[in-house]
């Protein structure tokens, strides 16, 4: 028997499942931290609604497997500019653990870039 489908299907949920919790955050609180990073880096304020895209449109299209690879791409987009903004100097860096000061980012947006790759598998409305 092969397993491929459900592996897929629980990357999904992962992924998807564990990032819509920022979205989450975000749809109550409003991304007036991200204005902030913006303004920072002189860019437009009204960029940070951009985060829902990423944090809350991409994660849920993952979890429904409904257009997965653009919600993937989204997740994708989403963590690179959130990195850039954020973390940009810590991106060879390690932590006081050893481990890698982005690995939060990376795991997710690696893991976006995986299922961009494998496609949503059988277990999906894509795939249905």
């Amino acid at each position: 028997m092969r397993f491929d489908d459900a592996g897929k299907l629980l990357l999904r949920f992962l992924v998807g499942g564990l990032l819509f919790l920022h979205g989450w955050h975000k749809i109550w609180t409003g991304p007036h931290e991200i204005e902030a990073l913006l303004a920072a880096h002189r860019l437009p304020w009204y960029l940070a609604y951009g985060v829902y895209l990423g944090e809350v449109l991409g994660p849920v299209l993952l979890v429904l497997g409904f257009y997965t690879r653009i919600g993937a791409f989204l997740v994708l987009v989403d963590l690179i500019v959130a990195v850039a903004l954020t973390r940009g100097a810590d991106l060879l860096h390690l932590n006081a653990h050893g481990g890698w000061v982005i690995e939060l980012e990376a795991f997710f947006g690696l893991s976006a870039l995986v299922i961009m790759l494998l496609g949503p598998g059988r277990y999906s409305l894509d795939g249905a």
